[in-house]
């Protein structure tokens, strides 16, 4: 199928642009496209590497050409050609940081303009000196689309249904969950993908969208900045929050070919804001799960660094290996803790906090390509005001300490989690006495408890968490004046993560429909 940057190659040709970047990963795919481009067009095709010289795309894999190895003596064979033709040279980035290849290229782009040749490099790496800025059109090649994945996928599945070892169990839904695990890869990594699927239980079913995406977590080591965090977090591990998790579950359908369809926007974002230890973070993770897409965590402060112009690159970077590996969730945990500086920044770092804090905002007021972006923040006095700002994300949720149905809800969480039977215990108790504890507290009550019973040779009981839930001081008093401060500015402007928290915190300020 061709792609819209196929069109836009096929253009450039025709319209007899000399010189043409490519930047991609993959070489075979582009090569494809070339190949039916200069049949169409009725030209030759020529490839050039280091290792054969320039020869025809279509000769043996084995011939090669000594006298064009030279990348010089290679632009001279382009010279004295005159038959239409294409020139498709591989890696060829390495050998433009020299001044005899530039002037070469320079004197060439004459020659090329008053005849029907293109001269087109293909590389991962965009290297383009200054002296050549003018003479080259840069094209990012996408990565496969949604269409063309699922051409693959259908071919695979024709191949592996001949055979009698091969299980294939997919519906169409299915089928569209393990093309969208698959988008982001390069043809080659979704096509091993896939097969690495088959390989593993002589099946192709739902169970291998995981095995897809670990596919995606490969191509996410090899990148500094990302940090991959596996799904391991289940939706139901999530207490209480049910205005968030009602309005997530909502949204997790809008990235379906369905729903595409029918005209729903893909989400953008949302921001998380509250008390510490309550569910901000656990939230992202349990998305992750709940929407099976891959789960990356951004640290800003590791997009610093401290060689000028290098920060403002790495949030490109960053940014970059996110939508490459779209679609996804983009998770920021403390934002404000990255973004503290920017209001001094001027003056404390010559503005390169503000600078990389722009280039964040822009791509989240634009951003097209499907990632979901989770961030999270426990002090709003930090966040600078054009973050909160309409358009950035599609929600801003307020998480306040648990009421007592939630906290109901989170012990009977942990104490499953920790393979017992919450029957067996007065979670009515356990609630009361936890008034004011967050998530977090009531975990390590129960963990604390569980150390007790241990060096006691014996099974815990309500007594054990009920004596550790005494015994400690929560962040709602030792950080009263601050989570109130929180509170006070989430009434008028946040939606609550909880119904339950809408009567406590909002109740007093304004009239709300019960």
């Amino acid at each position: 199928m061709e792609t819209k940057c196929d069109k836009e190659i096929d253009i450039l040709i025709r319209a007899r642009y000399p010189l043409i970047y490519l930047v991609s990963w993959e070489e075979g795919r582009i090569l494809e496209k070339l190949k039916e481009m200069a049949e169409n067009r009725r030209k030759k095709i020529f490839l050039w590497t280091i290792t054969r010289g320039i020869v025809r795309l279509e000769d043996d894999p084995s011939k090669t050409d000594e006298s064009t190895r030279d990348p010089v003596n290679a632009l001279t064979f382009v010279e004295k050609c005159t038959d239409p033709a294409l020139f498709v040279l591989l890696d060829f980035h390495s050998f433009l940081n020299d001044q005899t290849v530039i002037r070469k290229l320079r004197d060439l782009v004459n020659n090329l303009k008053s005849t029907y040749e293109t001269l087109i490099i293909i590389s991962p790496v965009l290297t383009v000196p200054v002296e050549l800025e003018k003479e080259f059109v840069v094209v990012d090649y996408d990565l496969p689309a949604f269409e063309e994945i699922s051409e693959l996928l259908e071919g695979i599945i024709e191949v592996v249904s001949s055979s009698e070892d091969v299980v294939v169990d997919l519906n169409e839904e299915t089928k569209e969950s393990l093309i969208r695990a698959a988008l982001g890869l390069t043809r080659s990594e979704a096509e091993n993908a896939f097969a690495r699927a088959i390989v593993l239980d002589k099946r192709l079913d739902k169970n291998d969208i995981d095995k897809i995406l670990e596919e995606k977590k490969q191509a996410i080591r090899k990148s500094k900045l990302l940090e991959y965090y596996e799904a391991r977090e289940d939706f139901g591990n999530v207490g209480g929050l049910d205005n968030l998790k009602d309005w997530l579950s909502k949204r997790g359908v809008a990235f379906t070919q369905k729903a595409t369809d029918f005209g729903l926007p893909q989400p953008k974002g949302i921001l998380l804001i509250g008390v510490q230890g309550c569910g901000k973070s656990l939230t992202a993770k349990a998305v992750a799960s709940l929407w099976k897409l891959p789960l990356l965590r951004l640290d800003i402060g590791a997009v610093f660094s401290g060689i000028v112009g290098s920060s403002e690159e790495n949030m490109r970077k960053a940014i970059k290996a996110a939508e490459t590996l779209a679609p996804i969730i983009l998770w920021i945990d403390e934002i404000e803790k990255g973004l503290s500086g920017v209001q001094s920044s001027t003056f404390s770092d010559a503005g390169t906090s503000a600078r990389v804090f722009s280039t964040f905002l822009t791509w989240l007021q634009e951003k097209t390509a499907p990632v979901f972006v989770i961030a999270t923040a426990n002090n709003i006095q930090l966040l600078p005001p054009e973050l909160l700002r309409k358009g950035r994300f599609d929600e801003i949720f307020f998480v306040d300490l648990p009421s007592v149905e939630e906290r109901k809800e989170i012990f009977n969480i942990h104490i499953k989690k920790k393979k017992r039977d919450p029957t067996k215990f007065d979670i009515e108790s356990l609630a009361r006495e936890a008034s004011g504890y967050s998530g977090a507290e009531i975990e390590a009550a129960v963990i604390a408890s569980l150390y007790d019973a241990f060096l006691e040779n014996r099974d815990i009981n309500t007594a054990d968490v009920l004596k550790n839930i005494k015994v400690s001081i929560p962040l709602s008093v030792t950080m009263k004046e601050g989570i109130d401060q929180v509170r006070n500015w989430a009434k008028d402007r946040a939606r609550c993560a909880s119904s339950t928290q809408v009567i406590a915190s909002c109740k007093k300020d304004r009239k709300l429909e019960l």
